[in-house]
């Protein structure tokens, strides 16, 4: 199981993957803090991957020191032995092999692998997925997808 989080300054979003999306969402970072604590609690936690932010040398503002903080604070409450972080640019060369690829060349990677969105009727891999959920899911298909080789 694999459970990764895109953290944001006031929301995050998150997905538990294993074969499928288990669970996935985006919600106020109150409730994901509280979410992180309780599944760090767990005898056979997995590991969390969370999205860390990367200095590329542009002027940043608040809103990315907090998001910088918010991340030191979902560390500490599910334990730093069984947290890895993933950096953006990782995950946008595994599945894009550039580091020019946007959230849209991303997304559009992940649906070629994993399926399309689908229909009511008809519900694909990412039928419920939106907004920065894509994102958490990058970084968890990323981590699925190195595991993987690993067996090779």
């Amino acid at each position: 199981m694999i459970l990764a989080i895109d953290p944001g300054n006031v929301e995050s979003a998150y997905v538990i993957l294993d074969e499928r999306i288990i669970e996935s969402g985006k919600i106020n970072n109150d409730l994901m803090l509280s979410n992180v604590y309780e599944w760090g609690r767990h005898k056979q936690k997995p590991m969390l991957y969370i999205e860390m932010i990367a200095s590329y040398g542009m002027p940043v503002g608040k809103d990315v020191f907090d998001t910088c903080v918010f991340i030191g604070r979902l560390i500490e409450a599910y334990g730093s032995d069984c947290v890895e972080l993933v950096y953006r640019k990782t995950v946008k060369m595994h599945h894009c092999g550039s580091m020019k690829a946007k959230d849209g060349n991303i997304i559009q990677a992940l649906k070629d692998k994993y399926g399309q969105k689908g229909t009511k009727k008809e519900p694909g891999f990412f039928y419920d997925t939106k907004a920065d959920v894509w994102q958490a899911f990058a970084v968890a298909a990323y981590i699925k997808e190195r595991e993987e080789a690993l067996v090779w």
